[in-house]
């Protein structure tokens, strides 16, 4: 037995020796293997076609793979051994490259020699910067290419229609060739073109596609039916291409299917199908597409599901389902923006696996559940923005991997103290902003280990002093300490503060007060709001980098100087409501073709109005209003074609009206009131002159003339505020700016303002000016009038009938005119009317009954003579009739047509008097007949003198 044990051992070590003989002699001959010399030139030639730039790449972990890419000295060179490159150890073809994150910086040559490898079976370039390029066409000379990975390389123009005969490939991957948009970083600038038909053909010719990576290309078609033939497909991602129509279903029936996305795509339909338990899919991404129905209660068969991504979707579901609380492997789960409501439910306790839980944005109730204490892994926590109440969970102490934490703009309350926070080691942001914490900043925090932030927001905390441990942070590149109740001077230390990171800082809406640094010290900051505080002094000067000023309200006095002209990123500068003064610099016109805000109201600027506008400009909202700006309005104007709102209200300008304006394509609202804007306003052009005026206000001025057709009747969304919302991203974080629409009206005498304006308000003042004749007929097409002012002016003529088509009209007021004859009955149909005037006009006759009309102030009527019934005095002997409707023909006819009526005189002996009473039947008025009644009314006076 034991003889038999020994020879079984000695065969073993017999074997083993010979494996390792056999593996050393392979690896030597890998190490020994030379690929072709036409193989290495071309490699080296294409290495010679690039520089290397740091900037090139962005990835963690790149380098230039090229520099060890070198010829061999007095021989042929093994080009399998460089970085980057495989070679086919029988053949010594090169069949693989990847030069992934290697700096490669230049244009990229479709006569490169990179096409003349014609063996390659795998081609990675991605995270490079080939300056926007085209794709080249010679891909065509890998016929047999299972892997092309173009990725995030600024490739440029459309994809070849050559990609679609590479029938081999296996994994294609030409995503995200981009430039980021700023402006809106949600919609980048997409570099890639896929045509509807290249798209066709590439899903049907690709039958072996088991990776097909297309996101952020504008595709711009739906997606082809045929996709769902692609049975080896795992991965799928079609991520923000435009894509339109329904999703075909059967797609989430492929049997090898694992990840799935198609976010925003706004303009895909869709619903999610009924689940079954063999489902391999790990990744589910339809978040921010139109798909509609219910999230299905078979979700929770999906046992390998990992991510989950239904955002911002139209699903009816009014409850967080509970069947997402079976997804026990759920690391990932994003169901913000959506119509969920009520408490969360208990049910997804038992997602102990989650890192990323997202629900913000909807209509959470109820207080945040302690069993969330529970989730270890979670790294990412964003709640913000429902209407959660109660204090955060003492258990929250638990999530000691905690890193993101957002639960701003709820109704949170309690004491929250930094202990709580301790053991979150790894916590960097942190969102408490815009609830009703008591925020404890004692003397325990100052002697508290706490960690470097880059986001901290306490903003609405009730703090009432600094908290101390800011001055240990250096790192912090967003702080919101907005909204409190800080008072005095800005600390001295508070300037030196992570001065080399911050690029967010808004102390905005509290009682700060003194002078500012005359140059503000952050040379990074990016967006600065210290509105709504009482600092007085100079406008310090921000540093070049600086998106966003936020500096109205407050007490700053002096000139603006001329060194904000500098400033070429600006996009929002808003120094209102201060007591600025001096001329405007002219520079402000174009001095940033970015500026997107310029409002300067409510200071005491004189001079002219910067003239000059560049047809760059990116202007949306310009705010001059209660200064002393003098002089004509600048026609360059013009030239602002996204020019959405123009306020230069309680100037002192003096011009003829800008008819100029009317070719703006984006312009909502004008005023222009209290100004010395004067003489007859021309007629409109063309039909498209003033295409989305919303609001026009031409109040306390000196036009002229009759009343100019400016207004067009638009259908709008009536369900949302006039504003003007811009999100920009700062070092990967998207700010948001919203400006509302604001605007003061006369409503019955009264300057009213309206802070916030909906999109379904439609309003004209052209009160206090000289315009003259009649009000003009078309104005009773303008149906979505919600405010009417034409009083203060010279008008005559009776008021038209067809008032009565303005069913939105909430104001009307005709007073101090000098119209005539009876009111309307067709104004009883303005059942919204809140504010009516005629006063002091020469209206007669009967007010129509029964209506709201009758329930308003005598006011409204006063200084008309002729106007009897409720809330007047009754007309004498007979209630007030009812006139029927008139027709079309029945409106102001001016002193056309016939006098056609039948007079009954009923005279009544009373005393020694009479009365003589007139019935009008079927009367249409004219000129003439509204004399008659004078002088029926000078005859009933004498008769009662008598």
């Amino acid at each position: 037995m034991r003889i038999h044990l020994s020879i079984r051992m000695l065969l073993k070590l017999v074997v083993l020796l010979l494996f390792h003989l056999v593996v050393a002699n392979f690896v030597d001959s890998l190490q020994q293997l030379s690929c072709h010399p036409e193989e290495s030139s071309a490699l080296l030639q294409f290495k010679e076609s690039f520089i290397i730039d740091k900037s090139a790449s962005s990835n963690d972990g790149a380098y230039p793979k090229v520099s060890s890419w070198k010829p061999a000295v007095g021989g042929n060179s093994s080009c399998c051994s460089w970085d980057g490159v495989e070679c086919d150890v029988m053949t010594g073809h090169v069949i693989g490259l990847n030069l992934s994150s290697s700096y490669l910086y230049g244009s990229f040559d479709s006569n490169s020699s990179l096409f003349s490898l014609v063996h390659l079976q795998r081609l990675s370039l991605s995270d490079n910067n080939f300056n926007y390029s085209q794709m080249p066409s010679s891909i065509r000379n890998f016929p047999s290419l299972p892997h092309l990975d173009l990725s995030a390389s600024f490739f440029s123009g459309q994809v070849p229609s050559e990609v679609s005969p590479l029938s081999k490939l296996t994994y294609l991957n030409l995503c995200c060739n981009i430039l980021e948009n700023e402006t809106s970083p949600d919609n980048p600038q997409r570099l890639l073109k896929l045509q509807p038909s290249d798209m066709r053909s590439l899903v049907q010719n690709l039958t072996s596609l088991e990776t097909l990576y297309l996101s952020v290309i504008n595709i711009s078609s739906i997606i082809p039916v045929s996709l769902t033939n692609l049975s080896f497909l795992t991965s799928l991602k079609l991520r923000q291409c435009d894509l339109f129509g329904e999703f075909p279903v059967k797609i989430f029936s492929l049997q090898n299917l694992e990840v799935l996305s198609v976010r925003y795509n706004q303009d895909l339909t869709g619903y999610l199908p009924d689940f079954n338990r063999s489902s391999p899919l790990v990744s589910l991404k339809v978040g921010f597409t139109m798909f509609f129905g219910t999230i299905p209660s078979s979700i929770g068969k999906l046992n390998s599901l990992q991510e989950l991504d239904v955002a911002q979707c139209n699903f009816s579901n009014s409850l967080v389902p509970s069947a997402l609380g079976n997804l026990r492997q759920l690391t990932h789960l994003d169901i913000s923006k959506s119509r969920f409501e009520g408490p969360i439910p208990d049910s997804l306790a038992n997602l102990t696996q989650l890192t990323v839980f997202r629900v913000s944005t909807s209509s959470l109730t109820g207080p945040i559940p302690s069993w969330l204490g529970n989730f270890s892994k979670l790294v990412y926590l964003d709640f913000a923005y429902n209407h959660l109440s109660g204090s955060i969970p003492a258990s929250f102490s638990n999530l000691i991997n905690l890193e993101i934490l957002y639960l701003q703009s709820n109704n949170l309350s309690g004491v929250v103290e930094f202990q709580m926070f301790q053991k979150q080691q790894n916590l960097y942001q942190l969102q408490l902003s815009g609830n009703n914490f008591e925020f404890v900043t004692g003397s325990n925090i100052m002697n508290a280990t706490l960690r470097q932030f880059t986001v901290l927001a306490l903003g609405s905390c009730n703090l009432k002093e600094f908290p101390y441990f800011l001055q240990n942070q250096t790192n912090l590149e967003r702080l919101d300490l907005a909204d409190n109740k800080f008072s005095g001077e800005v600390p001295n230390w508070f300037w030196n503060l992570s001065k080399e990171t911050l690029v967010l800082l808004d102390i905005s809406g509290n009682l700060f007060s003194g002078e500012l640094p005359a140059v503000i010290p952050w040379v990074n900051l990016m967006c600065l709001r210290l509105s709504v505080n009482t600092f007085h002094g100079r406008l310090p000067i921000p540093p070049p980098s600086l998106v966003e000023y936020g500096a109205n309200n407050n007490n700053f006095t002096g000139e603006i100087s001329p060194l904000l002209c500098s400033m070429s990123s600006l996009w929002f500068l808003d120094v209102s409501k201060n007591n600025l003064s001096g001329m405007l610099p002219q520079c402000l016109g174009n001095f940033s073709d970015g500026l997107i805000l310029l409002l300067l109201g409510s200071n005491s600027f004189h001079g002219m109005m910067p003239q000059s506008y560049n047809n760059r400009s990116s202007l949306r909202m310009i705010d001059v209003s209660h200064n002393q700006l003098q002089g004509q309005l600048p026609k360059s104007l013009a030239n602002c074609v996204m020019l959405e709102y123009l306020v230069v209200s309680n100037n002192q300008f003096s011009d003829v009206f800008p008819i100029w304006l009317g070719t703006l394509p984006e312009l909502k609202l004008l005023a222009m009131r209290h100004n010395r804007f004067n003489s007859v306003i021309g007629q409109s052009r063309t039909n498209v002159d003033f295409p989305k005026l919303r609001i026009l206000d031409l109040s306390f001025n000196n036009f002229t003339g009759e009343i100019p057709p400016l207004f067009p009747d638009i259908t709008v969304n009536k369900s949302t505020y006039m504003s003007i919302d811009v999100l920009y991203q700062v070092n990967g974080y998207y700010i948001g700016r919203r400006n509302d629409y604001s605007i003061t009206l006369a409503i019955k005498g009264l300057d009213l303002y309206y802070s916030k304006i909906q999109e379904g308000f439609a309003a004209i003042d052209i009160s206090n000016n000289k315009f003259e004749g009649k009000i003009p007929e078309f104005t009773g097409n303008l149906k979505e009038l919600r405010s009417l002012n034409i009083s203060s002016n010279i008008l005559i003529g009776s008021i038209p009938s067809s008032l009565g088509n303005l069913r939105n009209l909430e104001s009307l007021d005709l007073s101090h005119n000098k119209l005539s004859g009876q009111i309307p009955q067709q104004l009883t149909r303005l059942t919204f009317l809140e504010n009516f005037d005629v006063s002091h006009d020469n209206l007669t006759g009967p007010i129509p009954q029964g209506t709201q009309l009758t329930s308003l102030n005598s006011t409204s009527y006063e200084g008309n003579p002729g106007l009897c019934g409720d809330p007047l005095p009754k007309c004498r002997n007979q209630e007030a009739p009812q006139l029927p409707p008139s027709t079309k023909e029945d409106s102001d006819s001016g002193s056309a047509g016939t006098l056609e009526f039948d007079l009954k005189f009923c005279l009544a002996g009373i005393g020694s008097g009479f009365v003589v009473g007139v019935v009008l039947a079927d009367v249409a008025i004219t000129r003439r007949q509204e004399l008659f009644l004078k002088i029926v009314g000078m005859v009933r006076l004498m008769i009662w003198k008598r």
